[in-house]
C-alpha cells in the first residue's frame, strides 16, 4: 500500500511540473484562437505568465533562505542577533507589500545611488524579503514542534550543535511547515502581481494593457483569472504530493 502511495505521489509530481511546462509552453497556442482581444494578445499573456513563474520561483528560493536564516535567528541566544531578527519580521510582516516594493524602487535608489536594480529584480528583492518573513514564522514553529528529546540524544552521540541542527532538526521543521510554506508560495505567485506597480511586464500588467487597448474587461480579467487559476492550481498540487510523499516516507 505505502509503495503504492509512493509511485502515485511521484507521478503527481512529476505531473505538477510537466503541467507548469505545459502551461507555459502552450498558453500563448492555447489563447490565440480565441476572438479578440484575447487572440491577438496570446503571446503577451504568455510572457506574462512566464515572468510571473520566474518572479514566483526566484522569490520564493530567496524567500525560504530568508526564512531559514531569520527564524534561526528568531532562536539565537546571541541577543543582537535575535533583536534583528525580531525586527525584521516586524518591519515586514507589519507593512504592506506594495510600500515595500515601492520603497526598493522609488526610496532605496535615492538613499544610495550604487544599490539602483532593474524594476524585475526590484520586485524579487522585495517579494523575497516579504514571504521570507512569513516563513521565518512558520519554520520558527516547525523547529519548535521537534522534541527536544531527540536533540539531547544527538548531543549525548558526540553530534555538534550545528551537525544536529542541519540534520536532524530542520529536516523535520521543514517537514512540519510544508503545508504553510506552500500556502505560502501560492499566496507569493497572486502577490506577485503587485510588481505591475514598478512596471514589470507580469501576467496582471499584461492583461491591464490587453484591457485599456480594447476597453473589453469583462473578457480580458476573467481570461487572466483563469491562468491565475491553473498555475496556483499546479503549485497546490505539487505541493500536496510533496507533503503525501513525506508524509508517506515518515512512516
Amino acid at each position: 500500500m505505502i509503495d503504492k502511495l509512493k509511485d502515485r505521489d511521484a507521478l503527481t509530481l512529476v505531473g505538477s511540473v510537466l503541467g507548469l511546462g505545459l502551461i507555459l509552453g502552450f498558453i500563448g497556442t492555447a489563447l490565440a484562437p480565441l476572438p479578440d482581444p484575447i487572440g491577438p494578445a496570446a503571446q503577451q499573456f504568455a510572457d506574462g505568465a512566464l515572468t510571473t513563474i520566474e518572479l514566483t520561483l526566484v522569490a520564493g528560493a530567496l524567500g525560504l533562505v530568508l526564512g531559514v536564516v531569520a527564524a534561526v535567528g528568531k532562536r539565537s541566544q546571541v541577543l543582537p542577533v535575535r533583536w534583528l531578527a525580531d525586527l525584521y519580521v516586524w518591519i515586514i510582516r507589519g507593512t504592506p507589500l506594495m510600500l515595500q516594493i515601492l520603497f526598493f524602487f522609488l526610496a532605496l535608489p535615492a538613499i544610495a545611488p550604487q544599490l539602483q536594480l532593474s524594476e524585475f529584480w526590484t520586485a524579487v528583492l522585495a517579494l523575497s524579503l516579504n514571504v521570507g518573513a512569513y516563513n521565518a514564522e512558520v519554520i520558527r514553529a516547525g523547529i519548535a514542534a521537534v522534541p527536544s528529546g531527540q536533540i539531547e540524544a544527538a548531543r549525548s552521540l558526540g553530534l555538534s550543535s550545528l551537525y544536529s541542527f542541519w540534520d536532524i532538526v530542520l529536516p523535520q521543521a521543514v517537514r512540519i511547515s510544508l503545508p504553510p510554506l506552500a500556502n505560502n508560495m501560492v499566496a507569493l505567485l497572486k502577490d506577485s502581481s503587485l510588481a505591475y506597480a514598478i512596471g514589470v511586464v507580469e501576467l496582471t500588467m499584461a492583461s491591464s494593457r490587453v484591457q485599456a487597448e480594447s476597453f473589453r474587461p469583462d473578457i480580458v480579467l476573467p481570461t487572466v483569472a483563469v491562468v491565475y487559476l491553473l498555475l496556483t492550481t499546479t503549485f497546490t498540487q505539487f505541493a500536496a504530493a510533496l507533503e503525501r510523499k513525506l508524509a508517506v516516507g515518515k512512516r
